[in-house]
């Protein structure tokens, strides 16, 4: 079955950097465009990064464009985010799922990771 496993979150300082990892596993991993997703309790969860299959494509929500970046490694079946200059407003549960638009991936969430952005 399709399975996330995402990991790499934390406690940071604003202005600090985290790079978090997604092993996926229960589907063809390389066919398939990958994004991360971010929530804040009460809200709705939004797309804030997506990667095409071979990475040579991304697209990013506005607010993180220019501090975050997606890659993948399809031989390891595993998507990245690397969050740089992070604000207080990125605090957030961090998920991945397969897709490229928002609603685009399977039905099945990882347990997600948490990040928090504080001083």
């Amino acid at each position: 079955q399709v399975q996330f496993v995402e990991s790499g979150g934390g406690l940071v300082q604003p202005g600090g950097s985290l790079r978090l990892s997604c092993a996926a596993s229960g589907f063809t991993f390389s066919s398939y465009p990958m994004s991360w997703y971010r929530q804040v309790p009460g809200k709705k969860r939004e797309l804030a990064a997506a990667i095409s299959t071979s990475g040579r494509n991304t697209n990013y929500l506005d607010s993180v464009k220019g501090r975050f970046t997606i890659s993948r490694d399809n031989a390891k079946n595993t998507v990245y985010l690397q969050m740089n200059s992070l604000k207080p407003e990125d605090t957030a549960v961090y998920y991945c799922n397969s897709g490229w638009r928002s609603g685009d991936g399977f039905r099945s969430w990882g347990q997600g990771t948490q990040v928090i952005v504080s001083s």
